[in-house]
């Protein structure tokens, strides 16, 4: 997987994780402020090896380290819109 792919997957997962913490306030409430943030697709081997790389460089000194343990795959869908209307005007 190239330098490109890893980048998207990692704005995919990010944007997942901010929905999720959107529906679950009480999360966020868990971490530390400026903490570093890393997210381990627990079904994306490369892409977890290659984020907690990435972390272990970005790392700042005493810095607090939050691991997210992402279990499940992501629901592959194009939109999250179920339903919507159209209206044309001239």
């Amino acid at each position: 997987m190239n330098s490109d792919e890893l980048f998207q997957k990692n704005v995919n997962l990010s944007l997942e994780f901010s929905r999720y913490l959107f529906e679950h306030p009480e999360i966020e409430d868990k971490i530390p402020r400026g903490a570093q943030i890393v997210l381990l697709p627990e079904f994306d081997e490369e892409l977890k090896d290659s984020n907690l790389k990435i972390a272990r460089q970005q790392r700042q000194e005493g810095q607090p380290v939050v691991y997210v343990r992402i279990k499940e795959p992501l629901l592959k869908k194009v939109s999250q819109i179920t339903e919507l209307e159209l209206q044309l005007t001239n």
